[in-house]
């Protein structure tokens, strides 16, 4: 038997294929969810650049109408920040303009509009993650199910025909050991590409409540003002 891989796969019993097509779909899916979080994730990172002064000179201004446009403008749409302070911002000019309920009250209306904003954020940050952790850390026991399933049928098969010696199982060994081989090759990825992922949804975090706090403060002194 040859060793290319086009012959092991045809070599191969139907577990060992139904494996190997489970970890392609696996591989895809992950792929799928990096492309897209690494591509969020820029867009987010480069509009929250851009957004970040620009909403700030509108603040210090006192133009609360015009940076909540700025805040809603398809231009940001993508930016974690602009969604946390236009939640707060709507919710500022609001109680501003009903004039209802005290300055306790206007801010802490406020503060709730923002972390309701910010959980709501995170979610979406996060979308895809936890898919992601999953095939990290179920791709080489899958593997692994099909190595042991491989072997089993390489000796059954050798018990059958009676012959015995490496050289009447060494195939099937090799056709065993490409799928752990295979679910190395899909988790590993996945794993490195969670954590980097994680780190970058906690980094937003960390801009998130900075900028909120920041919103919070200005309000409180535009409040006693």
């Amino acid at each position: 038997m040859s060793f290319s891989l086009i012959d092991i796969w045809n070599h191969m019993g139907f577990t060992a294929k139904a494996v190997n097509f489970t970890m392609l779909l696996m591989s895809i899916y992950s792929l799928s969810i990096m492309i897209e979080r690494f591509m969020t994730f820029r867009k987010a990172k480069k509009q929250s650049r851009l957004y970040a002064p620009k909403v700030a000179k509108l603040l210090k201004d006192g133009k609360i109408q015009d940076a909540i446009k700025v805040s809603s403008g398809k231009d940001v749409k993508n930016s974690h920040l602009a969604k946390v302070l236009l939640a707060g911002l709507q919710e500022y000019q609001y109680q501003k303009e009903s004039g209802e309920g005290s300055r306790s009250d206007m801010m802490e209306s406020a503060h709730r509009a923002i972390e309701r904003a910010t959980a709501l954020n995170l979610t979406d940050l996060k979308r895809g993650l936890s898919g992601l952790a999953t095939v990290g850390a179920t791709a080489v026991f899958v593997g692994l199910f099909g190595t042991v399933a491989g072997i089993i049928n390489a000796f059954r098969g050798m018990a059958m025909s009676g012959s015995g010696g490496i050289g009447a199982v060494s195939a099937g060994i090799a056709e065993a050991l490409v799928a752990t081989a295979f679910g190395l090759f899909v988790a590993i990825p996945a794993v490195w590409a969670f954590n980097y992922l994680i780190a970058r949804v906690e980094g937003f975090t960390v801009e998130m409540d900075n900028s909120a706090s920041e919103l919070i403060d200005y309000m409180a002194k535009k409040t006693a003002g």
